[in-house]
């Protein structure tokens, strides 16, 4: 399988205003892309394109609007004369949920944007790269998709169920040969972990997360989980007996 270059098209990546997206639209102009970099807010956006000239194409959306998401892919590829051949749907949102303060709105608000969200963007993209035969997608999820974390009721079952949807989806793609990654985080310093008032085990720097997420990505690697130290722990706590995995989640979260 085939994995893009710079000179086979553009590169797109959603949540690209601050945090993990915004250093990997870096990473991705330092490494010769140009880049269409999407959010919300379009200063921000701007911000980053004006210290990358001729590297960085602003394309400001929501990705819970299925059509706006639709219409600034097709703007970026028409007035970039180029198609996108690698996407990064990194877009995400977290806030805190217990069983004792569970909102069914705060639960709608992280699935519009974390799973909703997401498809709607591999809406607007994946049928161009299925027709051509080429392409790759990355789709951020999260460590806390691998295991049920306290704290985390519906950010952990978004990022769980985008786990499941790219597992579902490399079957397909691997027959039209494009290729896809499913993009593990652990604890990275950005404006959602700086809310956090509890420790962060492994926390890394912005910069090494999106230093990790190239690597995977142009190795072609489906499965991009780090750091290490808590990727492997966390893996292993899925195949434990379910009183023994609860038993340890509570003890070492201090739950």
């Amino acid at each position: 399988m085939k994995i893009p270059t710079p000179a086979d098209g553009i590169a797109w990546v959603t949540g690209a205003s601050s945090g993990i997206g915004r250093e990997l639209a870096v990473q991705l102009a330092k490494d010769g892309w140009v880049v269409a970099v999407s959010a919300r807010r379009e200063a921000d956006l701007q911000s980053l394109a004006d210290a990358h000239p001729g590297q960085m194409i602003v394309a400001p959306l929501d990705v819970t609007d299925q059509a706006g998401v639709l219409a600034a892919v097709q703007k970026i590829e028409a007035d970039s004369g180029r198609v996108i051949v690698r996407a990064v749907l990194n877009a995400g949102t977290y806030i805190r949920d217990t069983a004792a303060d569970f909102d069914v709105e705060v639960f709608k608000t992280q699935v519009d944007v974390n799973l909703l969200g997401t498809a709607n963007c591999l809406a607007a993209v994946m049928p161009a790269m299925l027709a051509a035969q080429r392409g790759q997608i990355g789709i951020v999820s999260s460590l806390a998709g691998l295991a049920g974390l306290p704290g985390a009721v519906t950010y952990s079952t978004t990022k769980a169920g985008l786990l499941a949807m790219a597992q579902s989806l490399k079957f397909d793609l691997n027959r039209a040969d494009v290729a896809l990654s499913v993009i593990l985080p652990g604890f990275v310093k950005t404006p959602l972990t700086a809310k956090n008032q509890f420790p962060m085990p492994f926390l890394m720097e912005v910069s090494d997360a999106a230093k990790a997420i190239m690597e995977g990505l142009d190795s072609g690697r489906f499965l991009v989980a780090f750091p290490g130290g808590l990727a492997w722990p966390l893996r292993f706590l899925r195949i434990l007996p379910a009183p023994l995995y609860f038993a340890l989640v509570a003890r070492s979260t201090k739950w």
